[in-house]
């Protein structure tokens, strides 16, 4: 049995106590690799971008001054003297009275101040130039070092790295980069019923659903799973030998199953045993998920979760995810929620927190309606697959009338 239940707000507050989320050490990666990753230093630019006066339109460069008065009836005639294209630096000198066609991008030459655009001039015969506007200094011009200066700090480090910050450090030449280690997290599925999905399914079994799932959320929350397969539920030696395996392999430890009240639920017992100390978790007041239990061995914690595949998803997410986030440099989002009206009376398990999966629709009123997904047993992933969020009662809270007005915390944005 277990000893005592305890809230979830208890069980958060023991975990946080005892398990340690201070990044577990700092790497140096190719930055083409780095995407999703958290930046262990300052990124200071040794260049300034772009590292010379540019272009921003076709058309010619010039000096402004010398564009001054044109207008469409009195154009200002100059001198065409060269072509710069993208990729050089010319080697011509711009003075008054002369201009040269220069492309987007190209680098301007030298004394020329301005680029005027090409639909605002026509050219004629031996090199001649007609400007019908005229332009400012600087105008259709980026210059130098205006986008990034040269030892400026452009990304702090815990920034976590997107396709615009690996973008950043491409413009400035960086190859490799400073990243916080991912930390390193051990899955174990136990259960005599369960087999490893692609192999053949005898009669009885069902296949290996939480490795799956438990491991997309490891990915999810820019962990490095590490899969140790399927044990025997009944199988103490073999259990105690790959927990005691993935301990060392591993930074962090994830059973799902084996972990109720049966005769072969022996992963409490066996965590409990290698953790010296005895359990900081071992049941939580929640539904689903209450046979949940928790050790911390060689300053590692082990999470042992429900074998049902509902539940051991909820309570990665209540109770593990905070931890690997916080570990890998992450701050948790907030959750997105929507206010909503139930369509039918929600119950609760009195005394414990109750998580109801939901989907939702729209009425008459454009509003959203929830209901409670159908196959709202702790066995069914269907339950999560089917559902855009779920609806929390308090353990205080018996019911909910039909009606009445909830949050729905979804699992992604909806339209």
């Amino acid at each position: 049995m277990f000893r005592k239940l305890i809230s979830l707000d208890e069980a958060k507050e023991k975990i946080a106590g005892a398990v340690s989320t201070k990044p577990i050490g700092i790497e140096k990666i190719s930055s083409s690799k780095a995407v999703g990753r958290v930046l262990a230093e300052d990124i200071v630019s040794p260049m300034p971008v772009p590292p010379f006066h540019r272009s921003t339109v076709d058309g010619y460069a010039v000096i402004s001054k010398d564009t001054v008065g044109a207008e469409e009836d009195n154009p200002t005639l100059l001198k065409l003297i060269g072509r710069v294209d993208v990729g050089e630096i010319s080697p011509l000198t711009i003075e008054n009275g002369n201009a040269a066609e220069i492309v987007t991008g190209a680098p301007l030459p030298a004394c020329a101040d301005a680029v005027v655009m090409l639909e605002h001039t026509t050219t004629e015969e031996k090199g001649k130039l007609l400007i019908y506007r005229s332009v400012a200094q600087n105008e259709n011009v980026m210059m130098r070092g205006s986008d990034i200066r040269k030892n400026e700090t452009v990304l702090k480090s815990g920034t976590a790295l997107s396709s615009r910050e690996l973008g950043v450090l491409a413009a400035l030449g960086f190859t490799q980069v400073k990243v916080l280690k991912q930390p390193k997290v051990a899955v174990i599925s136990t259960g005599a019923e369960i087999v490893e999905p692609g192999k053949p399914l005898p009669p009885g079994k069902i296949y290996d659903i939480n490795t799956a799932t438990l491991t997309a959320a490891v990915l999810e929350c820019s962990g490095e799973p590490i899969n140790f397969g399927i044990v025997e539920g009944d199988d103490a030696e073999s259990l105690r030998k790959t927990v005691k395996m993935a301990i060392d392999a591993a930074d962090i430890v994830i059973t799902s199953g084996g972990v109720s009240v049966g005769t072969k639920d022996l992963i409490p017992e066996i965590v409990s045993e290698l953790a010296k100390t005895g359990l900081v978790v071992h049941g939580v007041a929640v539904k689903p998920g209450k046979p949940v239990a928790v050790g911390i061995v060689k300053k590692k914690p082990v999470f042992s979760l429900p074998g049902h595949p509902t539940s051991s998803l909820l309570m990665f997410h209540l109770l593990v995810r905070p931890i690997l986030l916080k570990i890998a440099g992450k701050q948790e989002e907030p959750p997105n929620i929507v206010k909503a009206i139930n369509a039918v009376r929600l119950f609760s398990a009195v005394g414990r927190r109750t998580f109801i999966a939901v989907t939702l629709s729209r009425d008459h009123k454009d509003r959203w309606l929830t209901f409670p997904v159908a196959t709202g047993q702790s066995g069914a992933i269907t339950t999560l697959a089917k559902a855009d969020g779920y609806v929390e009662l308090r353990e205080t809270q018996q019911f909910i009338e039909a009606g009445g007005e909830v949050t729905v915390f979804l699992f992604n944005p909806i339209e």
